[in-house]
């Protein structure tokens, strides 16, 4: 088979080889249009032209990869859509992602660090399958992205999801269909999660918005699984006519299927009788619940493409605070108005 040139592909996508070379190589591609660059590279594609890696490095003292480090974002179908999201943003830009999963183990870190520093990628970016502060590890450079993490020490750029907007994007839906009892399932203290306290203030200020007086009794703690839902659920359905919730606001999603569990236990229909809102979109989850459930979405898509445009320079950031994400919200069947004889 003859071997595939620089001009195959100038042919192919209309442009001159110098422009070729420029878009493929990185060497002054900041001049030309990013339509041309598109068009360039989908004609490498279609005739199937590599640059090579050793030579272009050589020149530009670019390798076009970028290093992430997870805990187990890789091994969670939940949570890699973030890899996609960053995946999707570097291919665009010609570079390739180097993926090293730690499990959350620091000699696994620091091996890691150590192997992407001595293959010289050109940026890393430091990801966690959920929301949480984290002690940046030696060695990690000062330039590197955190993706659904922020520094304890600050200074870094990080993207996190807006947990708070979330909350009230959630409790806005429940006040809208009419409901004023609304609880919420939240995850016990224990577990240390960033997004509790943050959705729990977006549940109280949407309450205070709509005049609706906060009561203690329909905040519930439990583990943030189904069985920890139901348990919740169950002790709010407890509660005496005209203190009990006609919705519920749940930590996440599978504390909404353990609250569905609770009401179809004692004779109740979801929305008929009791409205429910969960958290994170969760896949094979949220959508597959009867009825399917409204929930807020945990953008790790976009998350994962926020961290890659800023790691590649395609984007500015401003390290004196994390980017907070949009959390969007899901609309399903489970949301109705209150029932006119129950909860009271």
């Amino acid at each position: 088979m003859a071997r595939v040139r620089m001009s195959d592909v100038a042919a192919r996508a209309g442009v001159s080889t110098a422009t070729v070379s420029m878009v493929l190589s990185g060497r002054d591609a900041a001049r030309v249009s990013p339509q041309t660059q598109r068009r360039v590279r989908e004609a490498a594609e279609e005739v199937g032209y590599e640059l090579n890696s050793v030579a272009r490095s050589l020149r530009t003292q670019q390798t076009r990869m970028v290093g992430l480090i997870s805990d187990t974002i890789a091994s969670t179908p939940f949570a890699g859509r973030m890899l996609a999201g960053a995946n999707d943003v570097a291919r665009e830009q010609g570079n390739l992602v180097v993926l090293v999963d730690t499990e959350g183990d620091a000699d696994a870190e620091r091996q890691a660090l150590n192997a992407l520093s001595g293959q010289q990628v050109d940026a890393m970016i430091y990801a966690s399958m959920w929301h949480r502060v984290v002690e940046v590890p030696d060695g990690l450079p000062g330039d590197a992205v955190l993706l659904d993490c922020a520094a304890a020490a600050g200074g870094r750029a990080a993207v996190v999801p807006d947990e708070r907007a979330g909350g009230m994007a959630a409790v806005r839906e429940l006040v809208a269909a009419g409901h004023r009892r609304i609880a919420f399932l939240d995850a016990e203290e224990r577990f240390e999660l960033v997004a509790s306290p943050l959705r729990y203030e977006g549940y109280r200020q949407v309450l205070a918005e709509a005049g609706i007086e906060p009561d203690p009794a329909l905040h519930a703690r439990a583990e943030p699984v189904a069985g920890g839902g139901r348990d919740a659920a169950r002790r709010l359905l407890d509660l005496p006519a005209g203190r009990r919730p006609t919705a519920m606001f749940c930590f996440n999603d599978r504390m909404a299927m353990g609250a569905y569990a609770a009401a179809h236990h004692r004779g109740l229909s979801v929305p008929d009788d009791l409205s429910i809102v969960g958290y994170d979109d969760q896949q094979l989850v949220a959508a597959e619940l009867d009825p399917p459930l409204t929930t807020i979405a945990l953008p790790h898509y976009e998350m994962g493409r926020w961290a890659m445009e800023v790691a590649l320079g395609l984007r500015p950031a401003d390290p004196a605070a994390p980017y907070l994400m949009p959390c969007p919200v899901i609309r399903r069947a489970s949301v109705g108005p209150p029932p006119a004889a129950f909860g009271g």
